[in-house]
């Protein structure tokens, strides 16, 4: 460092990464509050210790150790950030939120997710009109990429190069149903506990159901499928009258309020079905929308009641 207290030759992108690891002690955490993958972390932490010609980690199996020069280091990135992020406040006051937001989501997510946000949002910012643009699966990613959206809500089902994805919701799939179902007092779940059971999720074709059918197959148990939905909220209500069994997002029960349901993480293995901001990588984003996702954070941050 220097006598000024900088560090030379050093990046805003590596000590914002610095600091999310040291915070973390773990890659794959960081790179979630940084919307960048695992190896773009791992990257911005190398190039910042060839900069400064020190290790500033002890690499083991589970996590990171800072070593006495990331102790060093950490006030010293945090009053950098926080100066750039006082300049960053600044320009933002002299400009309030307005204009106008579109955003993608899956017809689940607008009907569960979203709406209360909005809400909260107009509340806090009403010179910003957000338009909300629900689509099926299948166009959810081409509405982001076309940019007729700012920025979509959802899980794709696979990651796309021109896409950056930051995690709002860390979900995976459940077995969802009554207290009395038989599987309802396990205190595990296993995908091959699911044989002989009638089950209800949505159609081939949607969300997650690619997801559940290779997820199935790798396990070698053969699902008893009794009904195929469109939407995720139509299979909670179904296995609320009884009728089976869903194979859902955990998360989705908390959303819809389905109190007499209750949901079994399913094991061996556990698919994870995250919810995330999706933007386009080369798309610079408005104050607006910048906002809005930091109000998203914020609010499903809260205790729930």
């Amino acid at each position: 460092m220097n006598h000024d207290g900088s560090i030379p030759g050093t990046s805003l992108r590596q000590l914002r990464a610095f600091v999310e690891v040291y915070r973390w002690r773990k890659l794959s955490a960081a790179a979630d509050r940084l919307y960048l993958t695992h190896s773009a972390v791992s990257v911005l932490i190398r190039q910042l210790e060839a900069a400064t010609g020190t290790s500033l980690f002890d690499r083991t199996t589970r996590s990171l150790s800072p070593t006495e020069a990331a102790h060093e280091m950490l006030p010293v990135a945090e009053r950098i950030l926080r100066d750039v992020r006082s300049l960053e406040t600044g320009f933002r006051g002299q400009a309030a939120p307005s204009g106008r937001i579109g955003i993608a989501v899956t017809p689940t997510i607008a009907l569960t997710l979203v709406p209360p946000v909005i809400r909260h949002f107009n509340d806090l910012h009403p010179g910003v009109r957000v338009q909300l643009v629900d689509c099926e699966t299948e166009q959810f990613v081409p509405r982001i990429l076309s940019e007729q959206v700012d920025f979509g809500i959802g899980s794709p089902d696979q990651e796309v190069a021109a896409l950056s994805q930051r995690t709002l919701i860390h979900d995976h799939l459940a077995l969802v149903c009554l207290p009395s179902h038989p599987l309802a007092r396990r205190r595990q779940v296993r995908w091959s506990d699911l044989a002989g059971h009638a089950l209800i999720t949505v159609k081939a074709g949607y969300g997650i159901r690619n997801a559940i059918d290779r997820t199935a197959r790798a396990a070698n148990v053969a699902l008893d499928i009794q009904q195929e939905v469109s939407l995720l909220t139509t299979a909670l209500a179904m296995s609320a009258s009884g009728l089976g069994a869903s194979i859902v997002p955990a998360e989705l029960v908390a959303q819809c309020g389905f109190k007499e349901l209750v949901a079994r993480k399913i094991h061996a293995p556990v698919v994870t079905r995250n919810i995330s901001v999706v933007a386009k990588r080369d798309r610079t984003l408005s104050v607006a929308a910048k906002t809005f996702i930091e109000t998203m954070q914020a609010y499903l941050a809260r205790p729930r009641a």
